[in-house]
């Protein structure tokens, strides 16, 4: 999808700051992190959001959550929040199914303004 930002800079065409890149996924720091670490991850074949993505291709879901732990171990850290939000009142904003992997100081219960 052209106008998707992800598939964008999936495809090289906008500058991100990549921590992993395998066949089916792709991972890229959070330009406006809530925390020392804020990674997010998506699949390279466009989903909307999370549920669809579940819904067609439920190993990639899995395969999604297992990276989350490759990026959080290849930061250091061993506490972190995963974070998929859904439809636009879940704040929402780019309509590419994506993980938010965040960590690297205390969360507390919630208050964190993801996209």
């Amino acid at each position: 999808m052209t106008d998707c930002l992800f598939c964008r800079i999936v495809a090289g065409e906008l500058p991100a700051t990549v921590v992993l890149d395998t066949e089916h996924l792709f991972a890229f720091r959070d330009i406006s992190p809530q925390a020392p670490t804020h990674v997010i991850i998506v699949p390279k074949a466009h989903y909307a959001n999370a549920v669809e993505l579940a819904q067609a291709a439920p190993a990639l879901t899995g395969e999604l959550i297992a990276a989350a732990g490759d990026v959080a171990k290849q930061d250091g850290i061993d506490s972190y929040r995963l974070v998929f939000n859904t439809g636009a009142d879940a704040g929402q904003t780019v309509f590419h199914a994506h993980l938010h992997v965040i960590g690297g100081k205390p969360l507390g219960p919630s208050g964190l303004d993801l996209h």
